[in-house]
């Protein structure tokens, strides 16, 4: 009487599941009609106490579902009588695994498993013969499902279609056309602020707790206030910011307004693991919308991010932390505080002098000292540019041969008329083993010119991948000089540093070793300025001699 009782109090687990591996099934897979289906059958079989399980967008591939894990528990727990699905493929599409529970765990718990529409019923061994070739060509099916959809984003990523469906926060679908993004300008503003917030020399971590002290609402918090669906809805403080999310935004590409294609893959359609593609491998897809973050910003933040900046033991930090070098052995200086050290001694020393025991010297430098050298050659730069403009770009032309409109245009031409040389010569190689086919040239004759062809071939194919790389570095060089210009020219009455002047002006400042002069020690410092490299200021006669030069070339 009580295993009968217990029979009874069992239920009837009636599951359902639905993905994007059945989408082309359309309605005939759809929730609503299993619902139906399903409901259908433990009334006209009398099922006793059905319950419904549904995994509503969860891949067969996988038996991570939420709806199966709570089905699977009371299964496991005894509470569970009968299983029924409309049909196997409902059920899963991973072979081995779906054979796991029908063929062993289930009877194992002593649960009756029921298919609908291949007519399995594990208490009548009704259709069980056929289940195992059922469930091979269930997982077949996911298997060609996952290559039509990767054809498909291939296809749109060759068309130059983004193939992400995420909208970065900061833009938005636009109203029009739904595959345009337009900036969503309630929180771009958070966006640019967050950037400038790195070029002021705040970390990802300083910038979150900026960001919450401020009481800027997250991005997870705003989706969910304009109704947006987000995976994360339990969320006990929607000011909270965390360092991954202020990490992620500020090595977003696409806040640039350019597209990022195939940032990430899933190993398989059976191992939905997500593998981040490595940068190569990207597929980048300029102006496809408006940009947030212009190119500049955008990368000399990456070049910030890529030379961290640990705060020391005191909290405390350097404007120049992460950017001063050895000028001797290339290593990185330590900035180095204590509570014992007062602020005006903190000092920097060569990471690799190691208490004399290295292979470096000290390359001792106070942090004040440095400060004070770094905002004099700002200052003398910035007035020598700002008195001798055309003289500092004559000299930077010189330097970057490509840096002049019409030079740059003639280099693009010859690019242009060597990848039309190298096909040219693909159609005479091509008529040329015709002719040696049909006995027009012979063998020797064939043998000489098609080597000659192939050898200029290849020193053209040579040229054109470096003269491509060196029109876009010359077209970047342009680009940085412009934003180099309009923030020294904003230098010549700096009184003081800011770490956004620091950031956007240097790359890179080299410090040697203290020197005696007068019976003083001295120390010297190299500055490399972001675009233009490191700047010597022509003295009285080298001026009159490069004007004089510039005179020469205008009336030329």
């Amino acid at each position: 009487m009580k295993k009968q009782t217990e029979s009874i109090e069992k239920i009837t687990a009636l599951y359902c599941r639905l993905s994007q591996d059945d989408g082309i099934d359309g309605e005939s897979n759809s929730i609503s009609n299993q619902k139906e289906i399903l409901m259908q059958y433990a009334k006209l079989h009398k099922l006793p106490n059905p319950r419904f399980f549904v995994d509503d967008g969860i891949s067969g591939t996988t038996f991570e579902r939420n709806g199966f894990k709570e089905m699977q528990a009371l299964a496991e727990a005894g509470q569970v009588g009968i299983i029924v699905v409309k049909d196997l493929s409902r059920f899963g599409r991973n072979y081995l695994e779906v054979g796991k529970y029908l063929e062993i765990t289930y009877p194992t718990l002593g649960i009756r498993f029921i298919a609908i529409q291949e007519n399995v019923d594990t208490s009548q061994n009704g259709g069980t013969e056929m289940m195992p070739f059922h469930n091979i060509f269930n997982e077949w099916y996911a298997a060609q499902t996952s290559k039509k959809i990767r054809a498909v984003w291939k296809s749109k990523a060759d068309r130059g279609e983004r193939i992400s469906p995420t909208i970065p926060y900061g833009y938005m679908k636009s109203p029009d056309n739904p595959k345009q993004w337009i900036i969503d300008e309630a929180v771009a503003d958070n966006v640019r602020y967050i950037f400038k917030l790195c070029l002021d020399g705040l970390g990802p971590t300083q910038i979150a707790k900026r960001l919450t002290r401020e009481h800027i609402l997250t991005p997870t918090a705003y989706f969910m206030s304009i109704g947006k669906a987000v995976s994360n809805k339990n969320i006990t403080d929607q000011y909270k910011w965390v360092t991954e999310t202020v990490k992620r935004i500020l090595s977003n590409r696409q806040y640039t307004g350019c597209t990022v294609n195939f940032k990430s893959t899933i190993l398989s359609y059976k191992v939905h693991k997500k593998i981040e593609n490595d940068e190569s491998d990207w597929q980048i897809i300029p102006n496809t919308q408006e940009a947030i973050i212009d190119e500049d910003t955008f990368n000399r933040v990456q070049e910030l991010r890529n030379s961290r900046r640990r705060n020391t033991a005191t909290g405390r930090t350097s404007l120049f932390s992460g950017l001063a070098y050895c000028a001797d052995c290339g290593s990185k200086l330590y900035f180095c505080a204590s509570k014992s050290i007062d602020e005006d001694k903190e000092f920097f020393r060569c990471s690799a002098y190691k208490d004399n025991t290295g292979s470096c010297t000290i390359h001792f430098i106070r942090n004040v000292v440095l400060e004070q050298i770094v905002l004099e050659t700002i200052q003398k730069v910035a007035e020598y540019i700002s008195q001798f403009e055309p003289v500092f770009l004559y000299l930077f032309a010189k330097k970057h041969k490509l840096s002049k409109q019409q030079d740059l245009k003639v280099a693009k031409l010859k690019l242009l008329q060597s990848k039309a040389r190298i096909e040219e010569i693909d159609r005479v190689l091509t008529k040329l083993y015709e002719d040696n086919a049909l006995g027009k040239i012979t063998d020797e004759r064939f043998e000489k010119l098609s080597a000659t062809y192939e050898k200029e071939q290849r020193e053209l194919a040579d040229n054109v991948a470096k003269a491509e790389i060196d029109i876009i570095n010359a077209e970047q060089d342009n680009i940085d000089l412009k934003v180099f210009l309009k923030t020294i020219r904003k230098c010549t009455d700096l009184k003081e540093l800011t770490p956004a002047i620091v950031n956007t002006l240097i790359k890179k400042i080299y410090v040697h070793n203290a020197e005696k002069i007068d019976r003083r020690k001295k120390v010297k410092i190299d500055i490399e300025f972001v675009a233009v490299g490191l700047i010597s200021i022509p003295d009285e006669k080298e001026l009159l001699s490069l004007m004089a030069e510039i005179r020469s070339e205008k009336s030329a």
